[in-house]
Order: structure tokens, then sequence, then C-alpha cells
């Protein structure tokens, strides 16, 4: 269980509808080529107690994905009582009324199949890859577990001190980590996604059977949750084995919209220094704050999603090869857009220096490529090779049935539908250079922006 989720954002790090976890490696999201073979056509619908399911085939082998997303994350919860989300993503593998504590994961394994879950600041999902036969029971055990956990004093504080040791094992101990989360904390003036998803450790120390029972109350119902079926498997059989299983669980009270604090205009330029014994290398990122895919206005996150890829989505970006190809100054060099943020999301571009060369030498040098493309613009020519990249990506996606379910559940847990999934190549292919250089100039100003630095610790003068 996981709170990140690097394997997702592996896998979904070549497309775009960006899906961001904490953590320092942004993931994205994707879609459908121009068009779809027969036998991989989506099938939505609704079941009677307000549970969306999306069943996507594919026939090529006998495993199927079975993936329940609840629209509940982080960036959800209740003013000081930060990692509840992912704490309760944890009391979600305990004992139920129906099955034992761990009795879920053995059954898992005993078929010879895999499991886990992960919470980011806009959902949670837990997943399950098996042979289709076992569909049926992995839909039982997700079914009972979504009402029927039994949640004692002791369960709580014994998983409390897992997600405590986690904290310490995975940010406290780690200074790239650490300085994430304060700039995150920074770069936000009023969001919630300044609170990382792990939690605050004087908040989690506090978190209690009372509040885990009201947010297991609140959020984790039918009715706020959305089911993906990816694999050998017909929408039909998967429609009559939903209504068998989730079909049963009570739909919950219909829960307000998810409007979150807005963020102010930002004004001015913050950097964020954590100098760290550990380090070897410097490094450093630079943040902006700009519009997701459900929050920008038409075409501005298509064309962010292509700027991030030409500037720094690869060894054929700008800056890649300007800075560690061509200058020989940088070991790494690139950008990131996380597009698939329920609100406001940001823009990322960093860089770490080479051999001899200065951290400052290489902060320069990204600015300037900034700068260039604000100014100038992108050539037509780079522009239409981004798209068909990202286009073409989607051919690689496909042939893993975990990418598309994660695919179609980030986009509808953001609120998103299977259409904008489905769309999305004609959008992108819209985008012009004009559009582009708008985004660039509009959003990536220096003096707006937020830089953490990672260093070394100076050596003490004798």
């Amino acid at each position: 269980m996981t709170f990140r989720a690097e394997w997702l954002r592996t896998t979904l790090l070549a497309t775009s509808l960006a899906l961001f976890m904490t953590g320092p490696m942004p993931a994205e999201s994707l879609v459908l080529p121009d068009t779809v073979p027969a036998e991989f056509k989506i099938t939505d619908f609704l079941l009677d107690n307000g549970m969306e399911v999306v069943v996507i085939p594919d026939h090529r082998a006998p495993i199927v994905t079975h993936m329940v997303w609840y629209k509940v994350g982080s960036a959800d919860e209740p003013p000081g009582k930060s990692g509840i989300a992912h704490f309760f993503e944890h009391l979600m593998f305990k004992a139920t009324t129906q099955h034992a504590a761990g009795e879920f994961d053995r059954a898992v394994s005993d078929i010879g199949g895999s499991n886990n879950a992960f919470t980011s600041y806009d959902y949670t999902a837990f997943y399950e890859t098996v042979a289709p036969s076992a569909l049926e029971l992995m839909m039982g055990f997700e079914a009972d577990r979504m009402r029927n956990l039994i949640l004692t004093d002791e369960v709580i504080k014994t998983e409390r001190d897992v997600i405590l040791e986690e904290r310490r094992s995975r940010i406290d101990n780690n200074p790239q980590a650490v300085l994430e989360e304060e700039v995150d904390a920074t770069l936000w003036q009023n969001q919630p996604y300044r609170i990382p998803v792990i939690g605050w450790m004087q908040e989690m120390e506090q978190l209690n059977r009372t509040d885990a029972i009201a947010f297991y109350d609140k959020y984790y119902r039918p009715n706020n949750a959305v089911l993906i079926v990816a694999g050998d498997v017909e929408p039909e059989t998967v429609r009559a084995l939903a209504e068998k299983t989730y079909g049963k669980v009570l739909r919950g009270p219909d829960l307000p919209p998810r409007i979150r604090p807005v963020e102010p205009e930002q004004n001015t330029r913050r950097t964020v220094t954590l100098s760290d014994a550990r380090v070897s290398v410097p490094n450093f990122s630079m943040q902006w704050v700009v519009p997701s895919y459900h929050t920008a206005k038409p075409g501005e996150a298509e064309a962010l999603d292509l700027l991030a890829e030409i500037l720094g989505g690869g060894n054929r970006s700008r800056l890649y090869q300007a800075l560690v190809v061509k200058q020989g100054i940088a070991s790494s060099a690139g950008a990131s857009f996380d597009g698939t943020m329920l609100d406001d999301t940001n823009f990322i571009v960093y860089g770490a220096p080479v051999g001899e060369a200065k951290l400052a030498e290489v902060e320069a040098a990204v600015d300037a490529e900034v700068a260039r493309i604000a100014s100038d613009g992108v050539t037509p020519a780079e522009l239409e090779k981004a798209k068909d990249r990202y286009i073409r990506s989607m051919s690689f996606a496909r042939d893993k049935q975990e990418s598309m379910a994660n695919i179609y559940g980030a986009t509808l847990a953001t609120g998103g539908n299977v259409q904008d999934v489905q769309q999305w190549p004609e959008r992108i292919r819209k985008v012009t250079t004009g559009e582009v250089k708008a985004v660039a100039a509009r959003y990536l100003v220096l003096s707006r922006s937020t830089t953490g630095y990672l260093l070394p610790q100076a050596k003490a003068e004798n």
C-alpha cells in the first residue's frame, strides 16, 4: 500500500492528462487513438446505487484488472486531520464482518494474482489483477469492505504506528522528499495541495477511531466510487457481476460538490533551500501554479501538455538537448505538467549539474530556454513531432490493462468522463504554435515562480 504509487507514475509518464501524487516524480495520463477497434470499445454505465462502472475489453490475454476508485483524497480531509485518507487506505485491508484480516490478500495470492492500493490528493484506489474466473470473488471482497470494516481501537493504534513509521522512513529520512514537502507548502498558499498526502506528523499522531469511522461513513459509498474493469471480459458479464455484488451495497447520502479554497493571485518569487550532509549532487526545481484539464479554458491544458513535452519531455526535448547534449553542464534536465488534478495544478522545470558545472549555470540555462519559448514560441515541426509522440503513446499504453484502467479511473475520479479521454487526441491535434507560446508567456513567469534548492551541506572550516 502506498500513497505515492511510483509504479503508476512510471506507467503513465509518457502520456498526457496528468495525475499527481506526492513525491518527486509527476505522473501523466493518456488517451485513446483516433480510431478504436471494436474489441476495445468502452462501456460505461451506472448501477442503481449510483456506482459508475467502466468496462475496457482486452481479450489478448486471460487476465483482468479490477479497480475501485473513491472520489476522495488528501485534499478532501477535514482541517487538522491530515493523513486520514492515506491512513484509511491502510485500514481497508483489515477485518470485516465477512472476512478475517488478511483473508483478502491470501485469496489473491492463492490464485496467483496481485493487489494493492494508493492514495493521491484527489482519489484513493484499490486494485487486483487476476484471472477472469476470479472477478466475482474480487468484486465480493471489495463490495464487502466498502461498508463492513471492523475498526477497533487496537486496529487503529496498530495501523497508525505503521503510517507513522512510513512517514519517518520515506519522508523524514529522505532530504529530497523533505524539500518537496516544503516547496509544496510554499507554492500553494491556500489550496489543500500544500498539505502532504501522507500527512503532517503531529496530526497523524492524533488520528483516532472516531476520525476513521467518520471518514469511512462519509466517503466510502457506492455513489462516491468508480469501478474500472479492464481485460478479458464482456460488458454484459461485468454488469451482471457488479449488480450481484456492488449493487447490494446501499447508496450513501449525496455528497456536496468538491469545492475547495481558491488559490489567490501569486505575485512573488519564492525560494526554498535545504542543505543536507547526505546530498552529494545538488539539484533544483522551479514550479508555477497553472490550470489543470478540469479548470483550464478550452485548449490551454492541451497546450501546457505539449509545452512540457517540447521543453523537457525526454531526450529529444529542448532542455535535454541544450543542457545535457550540447552544453554538457547537466546530468538531468526536464519539465512536467500534472494535468488531471481536480483543481489547478503545477508546471515544473528541473535540473542537476554534472562534473565541474555549477547549479547556477544549469538554472540559468533552464531559465533561458523557458524565456525563449515565451518570447519566440515553438516551431511547427517540433509541435507536430510532440503531438505524434503523445498520440502514439496510447498504442503502448493499451498493451497494459493497468495503464488503461488507471487512465480512465484517474480521469473519472477528477471530474472527467469517458468522452474526455476518447476525444483527447482530437483536441491535442488542434493545438497551435501560438497557443503553446501563449501559455508559456502567460504562466511561466519567473517573478511568480517557486524554486526549491537541494544542496550539499557546507563543510565547516577548521
